[in-house]
């Protein structure tokens, strides 16, 4: 765990962590190792995580056996994880690959917000967000080592958290090559919007939001 989380960073997050305001659960989906890449890694930093802080529980589920939860969830990669609010109640906010290196800062974003911290958005911006009426998908590739990503993922995590009808899931692109093949990915972060709008860069909220509308 050391090279994951050392010392001191692990004594940062839990400064950070005590801040949070509610319990939320981290609901994390495996499978066999020899088809898993980073199914290890990642157990190892979410049960690092849940042990920083008694507000987090982690439940572990298999991808393959768990096939109603999985499916619930919209779970197509391992590794891969969803987080719960205080009452059990997904908002749309997934992880898919191990969100270590730079992206540790969305995840530390995302369980602060779910469990309570407020999104600091300004209100005309949470008004466009809630007159969304359509289901909508944003999927936020990126890299380990990318300094910008974590921003484009946090833009996609707070419009699902503000709006039921919004999910945005984070695709780790060096463990998932086949679909990052698939999304012509050659450059992150890239955001594909209901599979078909793209947008390369860490694009403010608003242009993100102008592409939902679009549709």
């Amino acid at each position: 765990m050391s090279k994951l989380l050392p010392d001191d960073v692990k004594e940062q997050i839990r400064q950070i962590l005590s801040t949070m305001q509610n319990p939320i659960k981290i609901l994390y989906f495996s499978e066999n190792e020899g088809n898993c890449q980073t199914c290890s890694e990642t157990k190892e930093l979410l049960s690092a995580i849940e042990g920083i802080n008694d507000k987090v529980t982690l439940i572990e589920k298999d991808r393959n056996t768990d096939k109603e939860d999985a499916e619930k969830y919209g779970i197509t990669m391992a590794p891969s994880f969803v987080l719960l609010d205080d009452n059990e109640t997904y908002k749309g906010v997934k992880f898919n690959g191990i969100p270590a290196g730079h992206e540790i800062n969305s995840f530390i974003s995302a369980l602060l917000e779910m469990a309570g911290t407020p999104i600091e958005i300004d209100e005309a911006t949470k008004k466009r967000i809630a007159a969304i009426k359509n289901k909508v998908n944003i999927k936020v590739f990126i890299t380990l080592s990318c300094p910008h990503c974590p921003g484009a993922v946090q833009n996609a995590h707070r419009l699902s958290m503000l709006n039921d009808n919004i999910e945005g899931e984070m695709i780790e692109a060096q463990t998932f090559q086949a679909i990052s093949q698939k999304y012509d990915v050659s450059g992150v972060p890239k955001i594909v919007i209901n599979d078909k709008h793209e947008l390369v860069g860490n694009q403010p909220l608003e242009t993100i939001l102008d592409q939902i509308e679009a549709l």
